[in-house]
């Protein structure tokens, strides 16, 4: 009698779907598969794009309790690419990032709210050229799943918007902010 009870529980088992669980991930920076960009108005004419090729950082991410999810990543800011190697080197003097005096900048959370429907809001804090602030972060979550190498992965994408006078940073090419868009894919560890 006791063989068809465990074959029956063995076949259930299997044929139950994989239930997501609480997990802890590493950015997956390697692989680039992750990347912090920016955009900046130029003279009220266009906009500058960039990126910041040296980061990384970790989450924890639970689809059954997304409110107890963190998120800390570093950036290296002297890796700040416009694609433009003198506007680079102005960016980040002292005129701006002052990256000889500030090379990292930290984001750190301390709240995850569930908007519903994949939607989080990441509040946290922000260190960048000296200055530790407020930021919320507007995410979504993309998917998870079993990655061709046998890793298990999960991603998200999020925008957010910097004002530079909150971190002391003078304004930029007449824009007064830095809007910042996150692609995020992380390897569970």
């Amino acid at each position: 009698m006791k063989k068809p009870l465990i074959a029956l529980s063995l076949l259930s088992a299997a044929m139950l779907p994989k239930l997501a669980t609480a997990a802890d991930y590493v950015i997956d920076t390697q692989g680039a598969h992750a990347s912090i960009n920016l955009k900046v108005q130029h003279l009220g004419y266009s906009f500058i794009k960039g990126r910041f090729n040296t980061f990384d950082g970790t989450f924890s991410y639970d689809p059954a309790n997304v409110t107890a999810s963190k998120v800390n990543v570093n950036v290296d800011t002297t890796s700040l690419d416009t694609n433009h190697a003198e506007r680079d080197k102005h960016i980040r003097s002292n005129d701006f990032l002052d990256v000889k005096k500030y090379a990292t900048a930290n984001f750190t959370s301390n709240k995850i709210v569930d908007k519903g429907n994949g939607n989080i809001e990441i509040q946290g804090e922000l260190t960048l050229h000296g200055q530790t602030k407020p930021l919320s972060i507007d995410a979504h979550f993309v998917g998870e799943g079993d990655d061709p190498w046998g890793g298990y992965r999960a991603g998200f994408t999020g925008t957010t918007r910097i004002e530079l006078a909150d971190f002391d940073i003078p304004v930029m090419g007449a824009s007064s902010y830095a809007d910042l868009e996150l692609h995020v894919e992380g390897i569970r560890q």
